[in-house]
């Protein structure tokens, strides 16, 4: 699983049928602090977050194991709505 931070959204008109009813949402992986590590990846929304929210994503086929994902052809999830994230400075 990585951390995320949900920037936006992403709506497609014409897709695949197993899509439909997913919200898909645009994040920046980000690290425990905050910074950025990658942008604008792209994950189906499983646990109900929305833009500013942290998140945590899982990918490959651990991203098709959540409720409603079976068969998706999807890639990255998000699975969890993270309230906080601790950081130990060395």
């Amino acid at each position: 699983m990585k951390i995320g931070r949900v920037t936006g959204t992403a709506t497609a008109t014409a897709k695949d049928a197993r899509l439909v009813g997913m919200t898909l949402l645009v994040t920046d992986v980000i690290d425990g602090a905050g910074n950025l590590l990658e942008s604008s990846l792209v994950a189906a929304d499983t646990c109900g977050a929305g833009v500013g929210d942290t998140v945590l994503i899982t990918f490959g086929s651990a991203a098709r194991l959540p409720q409603g994902m079976s068969g998706a052809p999807v890639d990255a999830a998000a699975v969890a709505v993270v309230d906080r994230i601790d950081v130990r400075k060395k």
